[in-house]
């Protein structure tokens, strides 16, 4: 089930902090691997921790007003890809700090990365979304939807390793393969 209670004392407290001038600013938020999220290993389930990424997703959304101009321009806030890396584990009723921002964007995505720090500094899991805006059309471009924050349309610099995705992505083929 997905964590609602969460969510909300999430976007609670993001509401209480200072408004992001960029969509670029980092969002950090503090958590604890609860007995719910564990795997058969007493570790942080790998499908919960994407759903952990919705909670900071969330914050980051509020502090950059995103939230407020989706509901004015009654659009929605869709993910079109990700891309996940795992490095270290997360026990049950361990601590952890996620981090979350925007790193650029083009024009139909923003790419969005998040990480999970354990107390002892090692990062355990990173990742890479392609989030998009839609309306009834389809998807908003993000520039339209960074004018609509008030912000500068122009992105930030694609590094190369996000580059090097959206390229991968661009000749994986769709629908996938299916055994006959």
């Amino acid at each position: 089930m997905f964590p609602f209670i969460r969510l909300f004392k999430e976007l609670f407290l993001a509401s209480r902090q200072p408004r992001f001038s960029s969509l670029t600013e980092t969002h950090v938020s503090h958590h604890m691997c609860w007995p719910h999220d564990l795997d058969g290993f007493l570790e942080l389930n790998n499908g919960r921790a994407l759903t952990l990424y919705d909670l900071g997703r969330g914050a980051l959304a509020q502090r950059a007003s995103l939230i407020a101009m989706l509901r004015r321009e009654n659009w929605a806030l869709t993910m079109a890809g990700s891309h996940v890396r795992f490095r270290h584990r997360i026990r049950g009723f361990e601590r952890f700090e996620m981090r979350s921002r925007a790193v650029c964007w083009d024009d139909k995505f923003i790419y969005i990365e998040q990480s999970m720090w354990k107390k002892d500094g090692n990062c355990a899991s990173h990742v890479l979304y392609r989030a998009a805006v839609t309306d009834h059309n389809g998807i908003v471009a993000a520039p339209r939807v960074l004018t609509s924050l008030g912000l500068d349309a122009s992105s930030p610099p694609m590094p190369e390793w996000i580059e090097s995705w959206v390229r991968a992505e661009a000749i994986r083929p769709w629908p996938p393969m299916q055994d006959s």
